[in-house]
């Protein structure tokens, strides 16, 4: 047994001590420092007790736990918590149980913060140098060593140490929780979910069984500007009605104070029965947090509070990053509708759900935005387009999924009843006010029905827009459904388109020549330069077919290009062989003639091949010449500076203006073949024809017919003053060898 702590002016007196249980409590109500006394010694208890029992230690009193063996202590040490320092006796039931406890202690029970104190009345059972190494003991003093001042002395330095571990350990765990927490936040999608993400972790961080929710000044998706109070995106179950709300709406006395406090002063704020912490971003938008319960730090708390605020600041810009990535990715930024890619998503959405057979899906096009938009200025056009969805919101945001896919083009998706097109239609006969002006505007619409749909979104929608482009062909300001029919056309077209590309690159393009002859004499004056399409499959594609699909894809500008080279080419070895006088006729498309490079483009081709101008015809149909005259004026006079002479081809079907050719500065008139076609034996089908001539006459123009196929056609073209011609009836489409085998054969019979 230990000897007897021996007497001197610093004594121990030995009193009666409370009982554990009341000491336990009564440390927990006060937030004492907890000793807990291990010794088989009752006296040593109370001794201990005595001298230590009205002492502070950092403003902080003293309270006991008590254990009379290392079994009772192990009991004990399971159950309690926060003990700061252990005063432990070495020897009780045997020589080694202190040393075998600090073992349980620090290695079974893992309590690394505990400061140990160990103490003996007998030196010999000393624990070596590397026990006291091994197991963090904070002191060993014997019991004759431990004056009431020199123990006051050593819990004091043991608490200090206790002090600061703990607070180390509490840091480092929570950076550790921050950590994770930061971990968490970064992963989740969506501001909603980052600000659920945000009001859990707080709460866990501060160990608070507290209630609050998470608010923002929101974006107003319709006009991109911020709204003028905030909205509750986040709760905890007590506030969870509150959800989405406006904050100016709720029944929350304090709250709001708090929290625009908090926004204004740009800081946290914590007040004694509410707590608002504020978090920062780059891009200044308003975002705090609200507890209903007031937290109380010290300054270590408050730091790690601090650095758990800056990384969901920093989660928070990434998360408005990549909302505004999302935005740009998926809505309009001018109007604040989804766009293209957000309507194919909501489109694929409903025709893989039940939704699809009472769905409906409509574009919406302004009629002449164009001209309207380059008449009053980019930014005018805006503010109509934003007036028009506007509108559209208003009558269909509730129900139906509003788009805007192209830059006058609006989408509409949702139930049949609802994409109705004459109650859209019907939204467009009311004026927009747009800048203080009303502006009249119309709409054309395409639309297409889903439930008996089979195919795509990405299909639908430009199955939709095939409706939309006959719509606005054959009757703007109103609309028309899809058809399979339509789908079927549109399709064998866009099929056409690509096998003609294909045929430009791999030259399956070729030239024939018709003559032009003069009737009187039969003697060649010239051809026509015709161009024609052989596919793979040894099949002639006719002209009616694919220059039209050449002119809609623009490659009629290429195609066209090689054709006036491969010509010239042709005239020149003409010339070569001896046929000086012989005219290149060559026929210029709308696209080309109006292509700003088609003066640029001709004048090289002139000049690459070395084709003299003067015997060079450019044909030019005569509703190119009613489409855009002052162009068309400007263009002629730069072609005659060259030298190249122009006709008008197809004559008498564009019912042009006589006073607009007279303005022309062209050379020739060219008979479309349906009036040549209308002279009859005996007959005045023809005055059409004569017509034409005596005009050519009247203007000094030559005039030449084309499609002559009989003896009777031209006998009495050449009655009318008409004598040039080209047609079945002298030669047809020649290609470039039988062209030279034709001109040798000498003159074409005459007329008769």
């Amino acid at each position: 047994m230990n000897s007897p702590i021996q007497s001197n002016e610093d004594d121990l007196v030995f009193l009666d001590e409370p009982d554990a249980s009341e000491a336990s409590a009564d440390s927990a109500a006060q937030g004492s420092w907890r000793i807990m006394i291990i010794d088989d010694d009752p006296d040593v208890h109370s001794a201990t007790t005595f001298a230590l029992g009205s002492l502070e230690i950092q403003h902080r009193p003293l309270s006991f736990l008590h254990a009379y063996s290392a079994a009772e202590a192990r009991e004990i040490l399971q159950k309690e918590k926060d003990i700061a320092i252990i005063l432990l006796d070495v020897v009780m039931e045997h020589e080694d149980a202190g040393l075998q406890l600090v073992n349980y202690i620090r290695k079974t029970l893992g309590l690394a913060d505990v400061r140990i104190i160990l103490r003996t009345g007998q030196p010999g059972y000393a624990p070596e140098i590397d026990a006291i190494r091994d197991y963090d003991i904070n002191d060993y003093k014997t019991k004759s060593e431990l004056t009431r001042t020199k123990l006051y002395t050593a819990v004091t330095s043991a608490i200090r140490s206790y002090e600061q571990i703990c607070s180390i350990s509490s840091s480092r765990r929570g950076l550790e929780m921050i950590i994770n927490a930061s971990t968490e936040l970064m992963a989740t999608h969506g501001l909603h979910n980052f600000a659920s993400g945000v009001l859990t972790q707080i709460t866990s961080l501060l160990g608070l069984g507290c209630e609050g929710f998470v608010c923002i000044r929101p974006a107003n998706l319709q006009n991109n500007h911020h709204t003028d109070d905030l909205q509750i995106i986040a709760c905890t179950e007590h506030y969870q009605s509150y959800q989405n709300q406006l904050l100016k709406t709720l029944q929350l006395p304090s709250a709001p104070e708090a929290i625009h406090h908090a926004l204004h002063q740009q800081q946290s704020v914590y007040e004694k029965n509410a707590t608002v912490l504020y978090f920062n971003n780059t891009e200044k938008k308003d975002f705090a947090l609200y507890l209903d319960s007031g937290v109380h730090l010290n300054e270590m708390d408050r730091r790690l509070l601090d650095v758990f605020c800056g990384n969901v600041s920093v989660g928070l810009d990434n998360v408005i990053l990549n909302s505004r990535l999302h935005n740009y990715a998926f809505y309009d930024l001018l109007t604040g509708l989804g766009n293209r890619l957000k309507l194919l998503q909501t489109l694929g959405e409903t025709l893989s759900s039940a939704s699809k057979q009472h769905s409906a899906l409509s574009l919406i096009d302004i009629d002449h935005f164009a001209e309207t938009n380059d008449a009053l200025g980019h930014q005018f056009g805006d503010l109509l387009l934003y007036a028009v969805a506007q509108r559209l919101f208003r009558h269909f945001g509730d129900n139906c999924q509003l788009a805007r896919v192209g830059s006058d083009t609006f989408a509409l998706l949702g139930h049949q009843d609802k994409v109705n097109p004459d109650k859209i239609l019907e939204l467009f006969t009311t004026p927009f006010e747009v800048d203080h002006q009303d502006v009249q505007l119309t709409a054309t619409i395409g639309l297409i029905k889903l439930d008996e749909y089979d195919g795509d979104a990405s299909e639908a929608l430009k199955d939709t827009n095939i409706a939309l482009k006959r719509a606005k062909t054959s009757r703007r300001g109103g609309y028309e459904y899809f058809t399979r029919s339509m789908g079927v056309e549109i399709r064998e077209r866009v099929m056409l388109m690509h096998a003609l590309r294909a045929a430009f690159e791999h030259e399956r393009l070729f030239l024939v020549y018709q003559p032009q002859v003069d009737m009187r004499t039969g003697k060649a004056l010239g051809a026509e330069a015709l161009l024609r399409w052989r596919t793979d499959e040894g099949k002639f594609v006719p002209p009616d077919q694919f220059i039209p699909i050449a002119e809609y894809s623009g490659l009629i500008v290429d195609i066209g290009e090689w054709v006036l080279r491969s010509a010239l080419h042709e005239l020149v070895a003409l010339r070569n062989m001896g046929y000086t006088t012989f005219q290149m006729a060559i026929n210029v498309s709308q696209a080309q003639f109006s292509h700003p490079l088609f003066m640029q483009t001709l004048h090289k081709a002139l000049q690459d091949t070395s084709a003299p101008p003067q015997f060079v015809e450019l044909e030019i149909t005569e509703s190119m010449a009613m489409k855009d005259p002052d162009l068309l004026i400007k263009t002629l006079h730069q072609i005659k500076q060259l030298g190249v002479s122009v006709s008008i081809d197809d004559f008498g079907t564009g019912f042009s203006s006589l006073s607009h050719l007279q303005k022309l500065d062209v050379d020739k008139l060219k008979i479309d073949r349906a009036f040549v076609n209308d002279i009859q034996q005996n007959g005045s089908e023809g005055s059409i024809a004569k017509m034409i001539v005596q005009l050519g006459q009247n203007l000094g123009l030559s005039v030449i017919a084309e499609g002559v196929e009989n003896d009777m056609q031209a006998k009495t073209l050449m009655d009318y003053g008409c004598h040039m011609a080209q047609g079945y009836f002298y030669a047809r489409p020649l290609t470039q060898q039988d062209l030279h085998d034709w001109l040798k054969a000498g003159p074409a019979r005459p007329a008769s």
